[in-house]
């Protein structure tokens, strides 16, 4: 499955559990059970909004907004800012199995990574 089809069926479980919530709290009626709502309702809201809030792994959020693919590694796909350092930290991303370099602006601590090699 891939993560566009995963995102999509996600989302919509979470939007599904919150209209279950919002549902079962009209019909409980003044006076009724509310934690049954709830119980539907909290799981379905913190669904969507980690839908919202997820971003893909070491990307950027300029990255992101330009709707490139990532990179190989899930990294950026051009070449950083000049403002970026390279750092000595270096590891292998547990997913791709790619050597990834740690890049960060000395003057705001912002982290990019890029794949190495």
């Amino acid at each position: 499955m891939g993560v566009a089809v995963a995102r999509i069926v996600i989302g919509a479980l979470g939007v599904l559990l919150l209209l279950g919530g919002v549902s079962v709290a009209a019909t409980i009626g003044p006076g009724g059970d509310l934690l049954m709502a709830l119980v539907l309702f909290v799981p379905g809201a913190l669904i969507i909004a980690a839908m919202i809030l997820e971003r893909t792994r070491y990307r950027s959020l300029s990255a992101e907004r330009s709707g490139d693919g990532p990179g190989r590694g899930g990294g950026e796909t051009g070449a950083p800012e000049p403002r970026f350092r390279p750092t000595a930290e270096r590891f292998v991303d547990p997913t791709s199995g790619v050597p990834m370099r740690v890049l960060v602006d000395p003057s705001t601590g912002e982290r990019r990574y890029l794949p190495e090699g």
